[in-house]
């Protein structure tokens, strides 16, 4: 009973879920500012990816402005630089994970304690705020983020009591913020935490964060995405919808495509097809170091495929019998005629031409994202340690002296220290952006569809 009302709570979570955000636009220079969530994390590749393959033809940029450890000060801190810098168009803001405190839930006064800092938070947030207010040029959104994940049973490690309702009063604060300043709002704490509950009356173990409680892995970045492009409104926003009536070779429907060119032959069928768009090219392998879960996992909890990635075929009154799916003259799939006519998702197809299109863009957006991860890097050395130590923006041989002397004992530091060995050169962050901006170009030169001749040839057994 208890698994029933969890999944029901689900199901009217997500239901709930309008579009409270306007797509972005052709020219939308979108920063996402945040934590390690956003630092590390790759929601926003995925999003980006999204507008890349479904619609090539409407150029935006989009930019990581998170930094590992950050509370919402050091986010306003660091935002004329840091943000304002990157000239957005539209601005997301999520913060809230590190604000809610970690080790402080084991003071004996832990609540009074935890409380008397949020006040003193939500004031630092209010003077953002009101810098926002006075940008009405810059779309600002604010995002509830993931949550802190108190229950699940993986491990006894990272469990703070108390954090996990202390986030849910910032995310419903922040909720507030939106509507009352008439701002976008995308909440990605309370249906990811109705996930986590929703699995973990089946498994105990699962986690969207199945590492500390509190980063989400690949899947948990999809699912993010996955209610970020729904908040927009661009759900059932389909690849391609074709339907092809072989009796008397007309086009019954032909949604976000063309088919032309259409021939039976020897029983079976062909035509020449024009998507407007590429299917999303679900990532299979464990992207990071510590990720235990490939983005494609994240299917198994949202309906990404059913409403993002649809590129339907219907081809109707098919003679029974067996049918391969012959792409440009590569076979790919045989289908029943039966199956042929209610119709088949060819974003399912993995080695169709399309697809492998779209995998190219994905490689080219992940490369883009290791290079962008460098220059963020950089950026938590200046202004989580090098700032401390008034040596902000300095880059001097005496503040690499000081990364080298702190790093050995400061993890976090060291992690960074190569990276800022080279970084701290400003010719070398020039030639990175460079890159990018190349990986980029490559990207909006080869994400448009392509034509392709499609055939059903029958199976002779």
């Amino acid at each position: 009973m208890r698994s029933i009302i969890i999944a029901l709570c689900l199901c009217l979570t997500f239901s709930a879920i309008a579009q409270t955000i306007q797509p972005f636009k052709q020219g939308d220079r979108v920063v996402f500012v945040g934590n390690s969530i956003t630092d590390g994390g790759r929601y926003h590749a995925y999003i980006w990816l999204y507008y890349m393959t479904h619609y090539p033809t409407r150029r935006i940029t989009c930019f990581n402005a998170g930094i590992g450890g950050d509370v919402i000060e050091q986010m306003a801190d660091r935002f004329d630089y840091d943000v304002l810098s990157k000239k957005p168009t539209v601005l997301t803001l999520t913060w809230g994970m590190n604000d809610s405190g970690y080790f402080e839930w084991y003071r004996k006064d832990a609540q009074e304690f935890m409380d008397k800092r949020l006040v003193n938070t939500y004031e630092t947030y209010t003077k953002l705020e009101n810098r926002l207010k006075s940008m009405p040029k810059i779309r600002t959104i604010l995002i509830g983020g993931s949550p802190y994940d108190e229950t699940t049973k993986f491990s006894s490690k990272n469990y703070y009591p108390g954090k996990s309702a202390q986030l849910a009063k910032i995310v419903s604060h922040q909720e507030e913020s939106a509507k009352n300043n008439h701002w976008g709002f995308v909440n990605f704490y309370r249906p990811m935490d109705a996930i986590n509950k929703r699995e973990q009356a089946r498994d105990t173990a699962f986690s969207l964060t199945p590492n500390d409680r509190i980063h989400p892995d690949n899947n948990g970045h999809l699912v993010m995405a996955y209610f970020f492009l729904k908040a927009q409104g661009l759900a059932n926003d389909v690849v391609a919808d074709v339907s092809v009536n072989a009796a008397d070779k007309k086009v019954e429907k032909a949604v976000n495509s063309t088919v032309s060119n259409i021939a039976l032959t020897h029983n079976g069928i062909s035509f020449t097809y024009l998507a407007k768009s590429l299917p999303y090219p679900l990532d299979t392998l464990p992207r990071g170091w510590g990720s235990r879960f490939p983005q494609s996992d994240a299917l198994k909890v949202v309906p990404f495929m059913k409403e993002f990635n649809q590129e339907l075929l219907t081809v109707k009154n098919l003679k029974d019998g067996r049918y391969d799916l012959v792409i440009d003259g590569e076979r790919m799939k045989s289908f029943t005629a039966a199956q042929l006519s209610s119709g088949i998702n060819m974003a399912d197809i993995a080695n169709a031409p399309q697809y492998q299109q779209a995998i190219q863009i994905r490689e080219l957006n992940e490369e883009r994202w290791d290079i962008e991860r460098r220059i963020r890097m950089y950026v938590w050395v200046e202004y989580d340690f090098l700032k401390g130590k008034k040596l902000l923006h300095n880059d001097s041989n005496a503040a690499l002296d000081s990364v080298k002397k702190y790093s050995a004992k400061d993890i976090f530091l060291n992690a960074n220290k190569d990276v800022y060995t080279r970084a701290r050169y400003v010719a070398l962050r020039d030639a990175w952006q460079k890159e990018m901006d190349v990986l980029i170009n490559k990207i909006y030169a080869i994400n448009k569809p392509v034509v392709h001749k499609i055939e059903l040839i029958p199976v002779i057994d």
